[in-house]
C-alpha cells in the first residue's frame, strides 16, 4: 500500500468501515462497546493529527474520552478474536498463493517506566536506544496487497522477572520471557494452522541469524529467504561450518546479476545478486542456497540471505522474496502514519493489544480498498484499449 490517503477518500472510506465492523460485533458483550469500536476504527482513519483518546473522541461526537478509555481498559471483549475476524477478511480480499509472509519488530517510543513493556531498548525505527516498547509483527505480502495479519509485544527480562511491575501494568503472571525469534515462531505457526494461503516466508538479519528457526521451517517444508549476518556459518562440501563472506569473496564476475528486488521511496531497489549452493546430500528436490546482495555504489558492502526452496526456484524468485521483506516497513510507515498505530496512551498490556488490534484492522482495511481501487483502474484501462 503506497502513498498518503487524501483527506477526501479518508473520509469517504470510513462509511466502509462499518462492513468490516460488522464481521467482528460478536466479540462485543454490549451495545456501547460495539459502537465505540467503530467510532474509534473511523477516528484512527480521520486525517487528525494526532489520533488519542480526546482528538478520537472529539471525532466521534463524544464530551470526552471516557468512553474511549473504557473500549480499551475496562469493557470485556475479545482482542484477539477481533484479529482472527481481520485476518479471515484479508484472506477473503488479498488471499495469494504465491504469498509471503514477512516479520520484523518496530519501536513505539514512549516516555516513563511504567508502559507494558517499556524500557530503554535498540530501536530500528529510531535507529538507536531509546526509551520504548517494541512490537513484533508478521505482515502477509501477495499481488493484490500487503498489511499486518498479527502482533505480539516483547517484554524484556527486566519485565518477566519482575511480577509485581507485570501485575501493575496488567501483565499475567502465566506471561514468561520469550524472545524475539520466539514470537516470530509463533506468528508463523498461527498463521499456518489458521491456512492462511502463502508459499514463502522473511525476515530481517535479527530473525534469520537463529539456525534453529531456519531448522523448524524446514522441517515443516515452509520456503524462507531470511536475511543473516557475515558471521553466519553454513554446511559445505569442505566445511560443517564454512563462513558466508568466505563463499561470496571468491565468485568470478560472470555469478553476480544486477537486479531489482522491488521499487523503493527512491525508485527501483538495483543491486549486484549471486547464490551458492549450499548444504548438500539432503532430498533431491529441495535445494539450499546463499543469496548474496552486493551494493552497485561500493562492492564492499556485501548483504547475505539464507534460502530453502524448491531446487527449480530461480535467483529472480528468490530476490524477489528478498525483497518482499521491505513490504513490512511499508505497512508499519502507512499504519503509523494513517491509521495511528502509534498513537495510542494506554499504559497497560490489554489496552495497548486492543488499540493496535483496531489500528491492524483499519490498516487491513485501507489495503483492500486500495486493491478494489487498482483492479477497478487496470479494469478501465482495459476496457480502453
Amino acid at each position: 500500500m503506497g502513498g498518503e490517503i487524501s483527506e477526501a477518500d479518508a473520509r469517504r472510506w470510513s462509511d466502509g468501515l462499518a462492513e468490516l465492523h460488522e464481521r467482528f460485533a460478536r466479540r462485543f458483550a454490549r451495545s456501547e462497546s460495539r459502537e465505540s469500536a467503530l467510532a474509534y476504527m473511523r477516528g484512527l482513519l480521520a486525517p487528525l493529527e494526532r489520533k488519542n483518546g480526546w482528538t478520537v473522541a472529539e471525532e466521534a461526537g463524544h464530551a470526552g474520552p471516557d468512553r474511549i478509555q473504557r473500549l480499551l481498559n475496562r469493557i470485556d471483549w475479545d482482542a484477539d478474536g477481533v484479529l482472527d475476524d481481520v485476518r479471515a477478511y484479508v484472506v477473503e480480499h488479498l488471499a495469494d498463493p504465491g504469498g509471503v509472509l514477512v516479520v520484523d519488530d518496530t519501536g513505539f517510543l514512549k516516555k516513563g517506566v511504567r508502559s507494558a513493556g517499556v524500557q530503554r531498548q535498540y530501536s530500528g525505527t529510531a535507529g538507536r536506544t531509546e526509551n520504548c516498547q517494541v512490537g513484533v509483527f508478521l505482515a502477509y505480502s501477495g499481488e493484490r496487497g500487503r498489511t499486518l495479519i498479527d502482533r505480539a509485544l516483547y517484554l524484556p527480562k527486566s519485565w518477566t522477572d519482575d511480577r509485581e511491575r507485570c501485575r501493575a501494568a496488567g501483565i499475567g503472571d502465566e506471561v514468561e520471557f520469550a524472545t524475539k525469534v520466539q514470537l516470530a515462531k509463533a506468528m508463523v505457526r498461527r498463521a499456518i494452522d489458521d491456512g492462511i494461503p502463502f508459499r514463502w516466508v522473511t525476515a530481517d538479519a535479527g530473525y534469520g541469524y537463529s539456525k534453529g528457526w531456519r531448522y523448524e521451517l524446514e522441517q515443516a517444508d515452509v520456503f524462507h529467504v531470511v536475511a543473516t549476518t557475515r558471521h553466519d556459518t553454513v554446511v559445505t562440501r569442505r566445511a560443517l561450518d564454512h563462513p558466508l563472506h568466505d563463499l561470496v569473496a571468491g565468485l568470478p564476475r560472470q555469478k553476480w546479476k544486477r537486479r531489482s528486488c522491488g521499487e523503493g521511496a527512491h525508485g527501483p531497489r538495483v543491486y549486484d545478486w549471486a547464490r551458492v549452493e549450499v548444504r548438500p546430500w539432503r532430498r533431491p528436490d529441495r535445494r539450499h542456497w546463499v543469496l548474496a546482495r552486493r551494493s552497485i555504489t561500493d562492492p564492499t558492502k556485501v548483504a547475505y540471505c539464507i534460502a530453502y526452496a524448491p531446487a527449480a526456484t530461480t535467483l529472480n524468485e528468490l530476490i524477489a522474496v528478498a525483497g518482499a521483506r521491505w513490504a513490512v516497513e511499508e505497512c508499519f510507515q502507512t499504519a503509523k502514519g494513517q491509521c495511528g498505530l502509534d498513537d495510542y496512551q494506554v499504559r497497560r498490556h490489554q489496552g495497548r493489544y486492543r488499540h493496535i488490534t483496531l489500528a491492524m484492522a483499519v490498516h487491513a482495511y485501507l489495503a483492500v480498498m486500495q486493491a478494489g481501487q487498482l483492479e477497478r483502474g487496470l479494469d478501465q484501462v482495459e476496457h480502453l484499449t
